[in-house]
């Protein structure tokens, strides 16, 4: 047998750890292979602020719901209460991207105590997510419903009780709250039927075993055990209609929703993290956070040294993600029209579940696009420090369904867009979208709409709660933004900054047209004026 050749000195020394090796964390020294304690020390720091600045990025969609369930208990919107836009959302509510385009209702669940029901409306566009914004279901339109409403199910984690055997879209979630979250739309250029039909159809209630979606023979043949005391009432009490939530009016109201960028963040993540399952994160998440001490059944406790840490890595993961969002590098391929355009859509590069593209749409159907077999840990962090929820719906190249946003931070040359100066965009003509477009300004700081003496920081094609943008002798649009309205452009053309301020755009085509998905529409950059 022939022997293997020798194992090279060159081998070894890849292999090895010089006993001096300098980084940017300075020199450090490994005395016959062994740490030395500054080394050491000065590693473990390295590491905590590494597993901070990770657990900062990685667990910003779970800590900004829990931060917007705490903004609702803090107006007094206790689980199963619905808050309520009906003159829709303005600049009081911080909420990531709201807007003044929809009626919109939202509540959390509380599946604590078992599976919970809820009795949709019909025609809204709506979602329910996790505790850690995981898509659950896509109640209205997009979903089983089909925008005709209907009844959701929601059975919460380690629920082993009797269920329906019918009757109900049902959906095994991995939390024990739930959001949900829905629009509605105008009718008319007036949101009242809406709002009414919100307040007439919406329920939420706990589900009782053995009653509706169970039949009687289910019961006594053992198939399911019937509801306690049973007694003649016992059989009316399927047909008697749920009572309506509390519905608490949000138009005006200030509510906070966005989380903190400070140390207290890691607070919210432990109040998270000790309300849910322990297996409720993903592993990937939980393992940052327990190495930071954010343990399910145990004490959140940080000593001094690692308080600081906790400062510095809020402060470090906050800027990333904010450098993520504001600027996200084109190899990403979130920018929607290529490098040179501001305009940036990160959904359709990594799809709902940020590790595979949407699907193409051909005429044969669809067309499943591969997957890498990586998370997209960047554009995670894009979409969850600009926005809340999440559905297949938001990343489906699927024409006249839900909506698609393009998002801009800059002018035409990648400037910051200042609040003191003046400028345009000027959108061609036919917009390619089947219900109705808007253009939102929102400030930079709080990822909010911008607060100014102008209630509602839009233009759009509807003519509620503003006047409709007014269109161009040649079919263009073109809308304005400054501190100021410019002489002979209509009200509902410009929308008012504030100086001092920095903000951004995003475009909104509700029920999303071909042109958009084939680029053949595209609208212009932003322009500085003067």
């Amino acid at each position: 047998m022939q022997r293997s050749a020798e194992i090279t000195s060159e081998t070894v020394e890849s292999i090895s750890t010089p006993e001096r090796v300098d980084t940017h964390l300075g020199t450090l020294d490994f005395p016959l292979g062994v740490p030395t304690d500054d080394t050491a020390d000065r590693l473990y720091e390295h590491l905590d602020l590494l597993d901070g600045v990770r657990a900062f990025l990685d667990a910003y969609s779970g800590v900004s719901l829990w931060a917007a369930r705490k903004g609702l208990l803090e107006v007094g919107a206790k689980d199963h209460d619905v808050l309520l836009f009906s003159e829709f959302m303005d600049p009081k509510a911080l909420v990531l991207t709201g807007n003044a385009d929809t009626v919109y209702f939202m509540s959390f669940l509380d599946l604590t105590e078992g599976p919970v029901v809820v009795e949709m409306p019909p025609l809204t566009l709506s979602f329910v997510n996790d505790m850690w914004f995981r898509y659950v279901a896509d109640p209205g339109m997009p979903g089983p419903d089909r925008g005709t409403g209907g009844a959701y199910l929601f059975v919460p984690p380690g629920y082993e009780g009797p269920l329906p055997e019918g009757g109900y879209f049902t959906h095994h979630v991995r939390t024990t709250r739930l959001v949900l979250a829905g629009r509605a739309f105008l009718e008319d250029g007036d949101p009242g039927p809406a709002v009414e039909r919100i307040k007439e159809r919406l329920r939420i209630h706990r589900y009782v075993p053995g009653l509706y979606g169970t039949s009687v023979a289910e019961i006594v043949t053992g198939g399911t055990a019937p509801p306690l005391p049973w007694t003649a009432d016992t059989w009316t009490a399927a047909l008697r209609k749920a009572g309506p939530p509390r519905f608490i009016e949000a138009s005006g109201l200030p509510v906070t929703m966005v989380p903190p960028a400070d140390t207290t963040y890691f607070d919210f993540a432990n109040e998270l993290i000790q309300d849910q399952p322990a297996e409720a994160p993903d592993p990937e998440i939980a393992g940052p956070l327990a190495a930071l001490g954010i343990v399910k059944g145990e004490p959140f406790e940080p000593d001094e040294r690692m308080r600081r840490i906790l400062t510095e890595a809020a402060a470090v993961g906050n800027a990333t993600a904010r450098t993520l969002a504001c600027r996200p590098r084109p190899s990403e391929g979130a920018h929607f029209y290529g490098a040179s355009s501001q305009w940036v859509n990160g959904l359709l590069a990594s799809g709902y579940d940020f590790m595979t593209p949407p699907a193409d749409i051909t005429a044969d159907g669809v067309a499943p696009r591969p997957g890498a077999g990586a998370r997209k840990l960047n554009l995670r962090s894009w979409w969850w420090y600009l926005a809340v929820g999440i559905s297949p719906t938001f990343a489906t190249r699927l024409t006249g369904v839900g909506s698609q946003y393009l998002f801009s931070f800059g002018d035409q040359e990648g400037r910051p867009l200042d609040g003191g100066s003046h400028y345009r965009l000027v959108l061609p003509p036919d917009i390619p979208a089947a219900r109705f477009w808007s253009v939102t300004v929102y400030d930079n700081q709080t990822r909010s709409m911008i607060d100014t003496p102008q209630r509602f920081p839009r233009v759009g094609s509807q003519d509620y709660p503003t006047p409709a943008a007014t269109v161009d002798g040649d079919g263009t649009t073109t809308v304005h933004f400054g501190p100021d309205r410019p002489d002979g452009v209509p009200e509902g053309n410009w929308i008012r900054t504030t100086p001092g301020r920095g903000w951004f755009v995003v475009l909104r085509l509700y029920s999303p047209l071909q042109p958009f998905f084939d680029r053949t529409w595209r609208p212009g950059e932003i322009e500085a004026v003067g």
